[in-house]
């Protein structure tokens, strides 16, 4: 899988990503759609995973911190999951935080995926609670920071 990021809203990536989370949240979750699409939009950035040039998976991460990113917004269509894609695409956003500075990710986690993201280290650190009428838990983990040259 190959990996594009952008925090341009005309970008392709974006609306690569855009689809993705069309269908995964909006139709699959039924999430509405006015929540989908957010105040948030033009201060994230976005990543897209790509097989053969086709959009697969996505997130995007949102900086709260000088040292934090939250992921957002992670999704890989159905008819890709079960391909470790998931995975990649978080390895990716780590691989991503650590050359930008960042040393924490932090992530609202639906709790059917919070056994995912267990298995890439990441610990809850909330109660549960509600969003978009969905069960989650807010989750994080620590990384090492890459310097550049």
């Amino acid at each position: 899988m190959n990996f594009s990021w952008s925090s341009d809203l005309n970008s392709k990536v974006y609306k690569d990503g855009l689809t993705i989370r069309n269908r995964v949240f909006v139709k699959e979750q039924q999430v509405p759609a006015e929540m989908e699409i957010d105040e948030l939009e033009d201060q994230t950035i976005y990543v897209v995973g790509y097989l053969d040039d086709t959009p697969v998976a996505t997130a995007r991460l949102f900086p709260i911190e000088q040292n934090t990113y939250k992921v957002q917004r992670v999704a890989v269509l159905s008819n890709q999951r079960g391909k470790q894609l998931g995975k990649k695409l978080m390895l990716e956003i780590e691989r991503y935080a650590s050359e930008n500075g960042r040393n924490r990710l932090i992530l609202g986690a639906q709790d059917h995926a919070i056994g995912f993201y267990s298995a890439l280290n990441y610990s809850i650190i909330s109660e549960g609670y509600l969003d978009a009428g969905i069960p989650h838990h807010d989750m994080e983990k620590k990384l090492a920071t890459i310097k550049k040259p």
